[in-house]
């Protein structure tokens, strides 16, 4: 089984850098146009705290892998899952709905949470992911 979360979907042989122009990717607009400025605000949800330490601990990532194309041909033959965090100000919530459905032929289990749901609503989220194993297990 393979599990996503808030994740890019990419095709057979794309380049990351490709997936933005491929997708018609749009990035989520805020009224108050700080989204683009201030570093937690792709933490929006995620308490004060947390926030300032996950953007103190973050390191960045080389743009070898954004040039390197997807090695699959095909997704694999396993049931696949795809979590959409309703508040993510990422990828928003129509957008992924969309590639879900494009590229994976799914409709998204749903949370409310911003992008980084593993830190905002961590439980919520390890309920829903463990509901898949045990799904899975059933033959379901």
């Amino acid at each position: 089984m393979l599990s996503l979360v808030a994740a890019m979907i990419p095709a057979p042989g794309e380049k990351p850098e490709d997936w933005f122009a491929n997708t018609s990717y749009q990035p989520a607009r805020r009224e108050d146009g700080e989204a683009g400025r201030d570093p937690l605000a792709s933490y929006h949800d995620v308490s004060r705290a947390l926030a300032e330490e996950a953007v103190r601990r973050q390191r960045s990532q080389s743009g070898t892998p954004g040039g390197s194309p997807w090695p699959l041909e095909a997704w694999p033959a396993v049931p696949t899952r795809f979590v959409l965090c309703t508040q993510d100000r990422i990828f928003p919530p129509e957008f992924m709905r969309r590639i879900a459905c494009e590229r994976l032929g799914i409709t998204p289990d749903e949370i409310a949470a911003g992008h980084c749901v593993a830190l905002s609503r961590p439980k919520p989220l390890a309920d829903m992911l463990v509901s898949y194993t045990n799904t899975a297990a059933m033959g379901a």
